[in-house]
């Protein structure tokens, strides 16, 4: 088992920029990539970006490029998500979410992933 407990959500406004946290505990050694979602009012969790573990490769969906990094410190067993010139669309729940290797699964859905984190709130105004 995995556990993901994220921090650093908040109130922010436009433009601004906020970090949240994700760190994971338990069986890690397995973990293959970590992913973050989100989940705006009313609409179901997408995609936002995912980073493997051991090469630190990353990929993002388009509405975030060039404005959210997706890092690691594989010592502390922590990834982040960096969001800069933040708009009122980002505003969301964001999850965390981690997958072993050899885990099915499409891994840009939340289905390819079985580790979730409690989620924390951003919310940004205008």
């Amino acid at each position: 088992q995995v556990q993901l407990v994220e921090s650093g959500g908040g109130l922010v406004q436009a433009g601004g920029s906020l970090r949240l946290s994700c760190a994971a505990s338990g069986r890690t050694f397995s973990t293959a990539a970590m992913a973050w979602f989100r989940q705006p009012p009313g609409k179901e969790r997408e995609f936002v970006g995912n980073i493997h573990w051991s090469g630190g490769a990353t990929y993002y969906v388009d509405s975030v490029k060039g404005r959210f990094t997706i890092s690691r410190d594989n010592a502390k067993n922590t990834v982040y998500l960096q969001m800069n010139s933040l708009k009122p669309e980002d505003t969301a729940v964001y999850y965390c979410a981690a997958r072993n290797a050899g885990y099915g699964g499409i891994w840009y859905r939340p289905s390819g992933y079985e580790y979730w984190g409690q989620g924390t709130q951003v919310t940004v105004s205008l």
